[in-house]
């Protein structure tokens, strides 16, 4: 695995939170090799932050998009390039 991955944070937004959104993103991030997180945030957002190769980090939040649109009404993206901070893919509390 690379140390210099490229980054992307997404916040999304509408009924995220008590639906399973989180681990149906744990199950699909078992599809891309990339790793990172996902979690629920106390305004009623999710926050996700991915990592890895750029084609395979922007293809993993694609297919979240397209696989759970009906959960989500918005989302805010930031991409970034740095070094890897995750070993794996996880749900956080």
């Amino acid at each position: 695995m690379s140390t210099h991955v490229s980054h992307r944070d997404v916040w999304y937004v509408g009924h995220v939170q008590g639906v399973g959104f989180r681990a149906q993103v744990l199950g699909l991030a078992r599809g891309y090799d990339v790793t990172g997180y996902v979690r629920n945030l106390a305004d009623g957002r999710v926050y996700l932050h991915a990592e890895g190769a750029e084609a395979e980090v922007e293809a993993f939040t694609d297919q979240i998009a397209k696989s759970l649109d009906g959960h989500i009404r918005g989302e805010e993206i930031k991409t970034f390039a740095g070094l890897r901070t995750c070993n794996d893919f996880s749900i956080r509390r």
